[in-house]
C-alpha cells in the first residue's frame, strides 16, 4: 500500500521542544523514497551512527560563579563576513524533495535565523535565484565536474550572483553505495532536477581496461586532483574552503595549497562508510593546522551542546544538514528558523553553564573525559 505523507505543520506544537524532535514529524511528511535519500548513507550505515554516537561520548566541565558579564556572545567573523552565530545550514542537494519552493524556503529561513547557508551545485533552484533571495551570507558548494570550462562558468555565476565563498567538496570522488536508496528505488521525481548543472554533457560510462568495475575507467580519470586545487585557486578571489578534510595529512596539505579554510566533513556518512566521527577526526587536524587557517566542522550535530564541543576542540564554527532538512519537511521556513533558535539558545545556556561569556572564551578545557 502507498503510504500519504501529511500535510506540513501550520504552527510548532510544543512538542517539538529540540532538534531531534524534528524528524519524527519529517518522517511523516515525505515519501519513502525522499525518506530514504535523506535520512540514508553508504553501505551499512555505521559512519552516521558514529557521528552521533561521538558526541554523547564527550562531556562537558561544568564551572560555577563565573563573570559572565560584558561577553560579545555568539557573534563570529569569519573570511571577512559578520555571524551573528555560529551556526549555517549545510549543502544539501534537491530540498524541493521535502518542500515545493526547495532552497528558496530554506534561504527565507537562513535570513529570519540569521544563519549563513551554503548553496549545493545540485540545488533543485537556480543558484541566482536563491541569492535575490538571500538576507544572510552566501556560500556556494561546488563539485568540480568532468568539463572543467563547465566548472568554471559555475565559479563566475555564483562570483556574479554575490556568493561571499567557495566550498569545495573533496570527499566524493565516486558517489558512495547507498544501499537504503537502493532498496527504496530512489529516483528523482519528475520536476526535481540538478538545476545548475543543465547544460553539462555527461561522462560516458567506459569499462575499465583492466577489467575492474571502477578503477582504471574514465570516471576516475577527470576526478578531481590537487592540481585541480591549484587551478581553482588561481580562478577566483573569493574565500576558498575543502570540505571533507578528514586527516591531518589532508589538511597540512590544504595549508600548502593556499586554501582558505578546511570543513572536517565525513559528507554525514554518505561516501566512505566506517569512517571516524568527524568531531572524532577534528582534534588532529585542529593539531596540524595550528589555527593558520579557520576549521568548521559537520556531521553529528544534534543539539547546541554539540556545538559547544565541536567549538571547544577547534572548530571556528558548524554546519548543520539532515536537522534542518527534516524541519523544513515538516513546518517549511518557519521550522527551520525554529530549528536555528533552539540550537542558538541552548548553545548559550551551554557556554554561560561552562563558564563561557563569548566563543573567544571557549576551549578544550569545557570537555570532560570521554565516557
Amino acid at each position: 500500500m502507498t503510504r500519504t505523507p501529511l500535510a506540513r505543520l501550520q504552527h510548532i506544537p510544543v512538542a517539538i521542544a529540540a532538534a531531534r524532535d524534528y524528524e519524527a514529524y519529517a518522517r511523516e511528511r515525505m515519501s519513502d523514497q525522499a525518506w530514504a535519500y535523506i535520512a540514508g548513507g553508504a553501505t551499512d550505515e555505521w559512519t552516521i551512527s558514529e557521528n552521533l554516537a561521538a558526541f554523547e561520548r564527550l562531556r562537558l566541565r561544568g564551572r560555577v560563579l563565573c563573570d559572565l558579564a560584558g561577553g560579545s556572545g555568539t557573534q563570529l567573523e569569519l573570511f571577512g563576513q559578520r555571524f551573528a552565530h555560529p551556526i549555517l545550514l549545510a549543502p544539501v542537494a534537491y530540498h524541493k524533495l521535502v518542500h515545493p519552493d526547495g532552497e528558496l524556503a530554506s534561504v527565507l529561513a537562513a535570513g529570519a535565523a540569521r544563519a549563513g547557508m551554503v548553496v549545493s551545485t545540485q540545488a533543485s533552484v537556480t543558484l541566482e535565484d536563491i541569492a535575490r533571495q538571500a538576507e544572510a551570507p552566501l556560500w556556494f558548494q561546488l563539485y568540480i565536474q568532468a568539463d572543467r570550462a563547465f566548472t568554471a562558468a559555475l565559479v563566475r555565476r555564483a562570483e556574479a550572483a554575490g556568493y561571499q565563498a567557495l566550498v569545495l567538496t573533496v570527499d566524493a570522488a565516486v558517489s558512495g553505495l547507498r544501499y537504503r536508496e537502493q532498496r527504496a528505488s530512489f529516483s528523482l521525481p519528475p520536476g526535481i532536477e540538478a538545476v545548475n548543472l543543465r547544460g553539462m554533457r555527461p561522462l560516458q560510462p567506459e569499462a575499465p581496461a583492466n577489467g575492474s568495475l571502477l578503477l582504471g575507467g574514465a570516471l576516475l580519470t577527470t576526478a578531481p586532483t590537487w592540481r585541480d586545487i591549484t587551478w581553482l585557486r588561481g580562478l577566483t578571489r573569493l574565500p576558498l574552503l575543502l570540505k571533507g578534510v578528514m586527516t591531518a595529512e589532508d589538511a597540512v596539505l590544504a595549508l600548502e595549497a593556499g586554501i582558505d579554510g578546511i570543513i572536517v566533513s565525513n559528507h554525514g556518512g554518505r561516501t566512505l562508510d566506517s569512517q571516524p566521527a568527524s568531531i572524532d577526526a577534528l582534534p588532529a587536524i585542529a593539531a596540524a593546522v595550528a589555527d593558520r587557517l579557520p576549521l568548521l566542522l559537520d556531521g553529528g550535530i544534534r543539539c547546541g551542546g554539540d556545538v559547544l564541543k565541536a567549538l571547544a576542540l577547534g572548530a571556528r564554527a558548524v554546519l548543520i544538514g539532515r536537522p534542518y532538512i527534516y524541519a523544513l519537511a515538516a513546518a517549511g521556513p518557519v521550522g527551520v528558523s525554529h530549528l536555528v533558535q533552539i540550537l542558538r539558545a541552548e548553545l548559550e545556556v551551554a557556554m554561560a553553564l561552562t563558564g563561557c561569556r563569548d566563543l573567544s572564551s571557549i576551549s578544550q578545557a569545557v570537555i570532560g573525559s570521554y565516557k
